[in-house]
């Protein structure tokens, strides 16, 4: 079995995970991207949704926002694209993510902590819920294994044009009550939020952002 064989209700009983809707990033205030995000989906986004391939959105929509995620944090970040995530073969906990984002600058290795995790789908985003909890709950049990527990991990399941994230804590994966079009990306942007520890990634139409706890304790970074 790998991560792509699960269900939402077979990851959440395999797993031993509740579940439950909530507002995830209500408490979030959202400012401008960069011009440099704003000028590729300009150019790249109605191109990428024309053609409606999945490869084609992971490379002209999703990567550029993922890319912004980490240029908003001077590089403290790290997105992975492809990668083979081999955590618990025994339980599943195996197989090819679209997207792993890290808390740490190095690109060759996937390294603890992972802060979040991002599937593409071409169409069906409810369908992505199994595959993608099933990776949070694998980056949690890397994490812990690697002695830098987290005390929340954050997903999203995507198309390109619309987002649906959840996150995972406690044993209680929580799906945003909300999805998110790319059509209101100029509503997001930059703040800094004095609380630790928090990780938080999402994209929408009021927020574009990403919260890493510093490791000085002085406070959390957020591309909103």
């Amino acid at each position: 079995m790998a991560y792509s064989e699960f269900t939402l209700p077979e990851a959440l009983r395999r797993l031993n995970l509740t579940r439950r809707t909530a507002a995830l990033f209500s408490e979030i205030a959202p400012v401008a991207p960069s011009s440099v995000l704003t000028a590729q989906l300009a150019e790249g986004a109605d191109y990428a949704l024309r053609q409606n391939t999945e490869k084609v959105r992971s490379e002209l929509v999703i990567m550029p926002i993922l890319m912004e995620v980490r240029r908003q944090l001077l590089g403290q970040i790290t997105v992975f694209s492809g990668k083979d995530f081999v955590v618990e073969p025994e339980n599943g906990l195996t197989g090819y993510c679209d997207y792993l984002i890290t808390g740490t600058d190095d690109s060759l290795l996937i390294e603890a902590p992972v802060l979040a995790v991002v599937e593409a789908k071409k169409e069906n985003i409810p369908g992505g819920y199994g595959q993608c909890v099933a990776e949070m709950e694998a980056a949690r049990r890397f994490n812990a294994a690697a002695g830098t527990p987290l005390p929340a991990i954050y997903g999203a399941v995507t198309t390109g044009d619309i987002w649906s994230f959840l996150s995972l804590q406690n044993g209680v994966v929580t799906l945003d009550e909300e999805f998110y079009y790319i059509d209101r990306i100029e509503r997001a942007g930059l703040r800094r939020v004095h609380e630790r520890p928090r990780t938080v990634f999402n994209v929408g139409p009021d927020q574009l952002y990403a919260c890493n706890g510093n490791q000085a304790g002085q406070g959390v970074d957020c591309l909103l």
